[in-house]
Formats: C-alpha cells, structure tokens, sequence
C-alpha cells in the first residue's frame, strides 16, 4: 500500500513536469514563430506590423538582444526616436560588446533633439569607464572564478614541484593570476555598485518642461524632448526626479519617460 502510494506520488510529479516540459517548448515554438514573421514584416516595409509581432515576444516574457535590437531598428523606421533608443539601450545592456548595436544607437542619436555635452572627465574616469565596459558585473565575477582556480592550480604546481627554475616560473605565475584574481573581483564589486546605483531612463514625450519642483505649477528649469537619456535620481508620487550628462537635474512626470 505504501508503495502504490509513493508510486502515485511519483508519476504525478512526472506528469507535472512533462506538462511544464510541453508548455515551455510550446511557448517556445510560439516565440520563434512570432520572431520570424516580424522579420518578414520588417523586409516588407511593414514595421509597425513587425513591432507588433515582436512585442508579443516580451509579452510572453522572453527577451534578448537580438529581440531589443529588430525592435530598435523598426521603431527607427517609423521615425519614433524615443522607442529605437530605448530598445538599442536594453540590447546593449544584454550585449554590451555589440558593434553594430551601438552604430545604430549612434544614428537614432544623433536624430534627437536634444544635444547634451557631459561634464570632463578625468583621465581615471575615462579609464574606468572604459575597462568596466569590458564586462557586466556578472562576466566580472565569472572572470574573478576562473582566476582563482588558475591561482589555486599554479599554486599547488609550485608547491609540488622539484625543480627549482619550475618553482620560481610557477610561484610568480601563481602571484600573477592571484593578482589578476584581486583586480577581477574589484571590478565586480565596482561594476555591480554602479548597476545598484545606475537607474538610467529614456524620455518618451515628444517634448516636455523639466520642473524645479515636483508640481505642476512649479517653474519650468528646462525642456527636453524624445530620446533624451536621464538618470533617475529620487521619485516623489507620480514625480521623477531627473539629471543629465550635463550636470542640470529636475522633475518630470513618471509618464514622460520609461526606465531601462
């Protein structure tokens, strides 16, 4: 009796999963077929068709950059500014090494309105800003693993090693991926302090005043319009509080922008 119990008991976990097996490769199927026929729109000079289809994608809950990028460049076509460099931002964010992801972006930016010069940086800042775009957080601390084996692998080489010329070449190969191992896992820290911190917004009206204040009624600080990338700084209500590249900050609406 108490195996016939633990049987049932088995078989409906297979059947759970088989169903979840089925549904998953389903949604799949669906996603693929979805995917495919908005390349076709596309090709025909049908983008807003094609976005259409795409977007049925996210709805489903899958992503990727690929995805972000069709949808960027459709969105392009119908001339909305603001959507092709909300959807380039998110597929740089999954692919942030893609070329042509950023050419593209480059073109959609270059059609804003808006021209915004950033603060100078220093010669650190740039240099940061160049090495921890090298990798996400995640790819940072995946490198960090992979260097702490190499450290604890060469290390356990010159322990066990006999030949003193071996043992020298091993110890500062060890020192070299132990230094290595050090300098990947700051970077992930770092990186993933900026992510933690990073909340990157894409304006969406077609132009909107920048208030002093998170009122309606409050003076007018500045206008921006469509495509404009701000940083969200504070929220208040229905209020977001904005800064530029350029240093000026403000509020505006939750409305007038979409977060990346």
């Amino acid at each position: 009796m108490k195996m016939f119990k633990i049987y049932k008991k088995i078989r409906g976990k297979i059947f759970l999963f088989s169903v979840m097996v089925f549904i998953s490769f389903s949604s799949f199927s669906q996603n693929e077929t979805l995917f495919e026929q908005g390349k076709e729109l596309y090709k025909n000079g049908k983008y807003q068709q094609a976005v259409n289809a795409w977007m049925k994608i996210l709805d489903n809950g899958e992503h990727s950059a690929e995805l972000y990028f069709n949808l960027g460049n459709a969105q392009y076509k119908l001339n909305h500014i603001g959507p092709s460099i909300y959807y380039y931002e998110k597929a740089l964010q999954l692919s942030p090494n893609d070329q042509d992801i950023k050419n593209n972006l480059a073109f959609a930016e270059n059609a804003r309105i808006d021209s915004i010069e950033p603060l100078p940086q220093t010669v650190f800042s740039k240099w940061y800003e160049n090495l921890s775009g090298v990798f996400t957080y995640n790819g940072w601390a995946t490198l960090a693993v992979a260097f702490s084996v190499l450290f604890v692998a060469l290390f356990l080489f010159y322990y066990f090693a006999f030949s003193e010329k071996r043992k020298r070449l091993l110890f500062v190969s060890s020192m070299f991926a132990g230094f290595l191992l050090v300098a990947s896992l700051t970077m992930a820290f770092l990186t993933y302090g900026d992510y933690s911190r990073n909340q990157p917004a894409v304006i969406f009206a077609s132009e909107i005043e920048v208030k002093t204040e998170p009122s309606m009624g409050s003076n007018i600080a500045f206008t921006l319009h469509e495509g404009t990338k701000v940083q969200i700084l504070a929220q208040d209500g229905n209020w977001f509080r904005i800064s530029l590249a350029d240093g000026k900050d403000g509020w505006i609406p939750s409305s007038d922008l979409k977060q990346l």
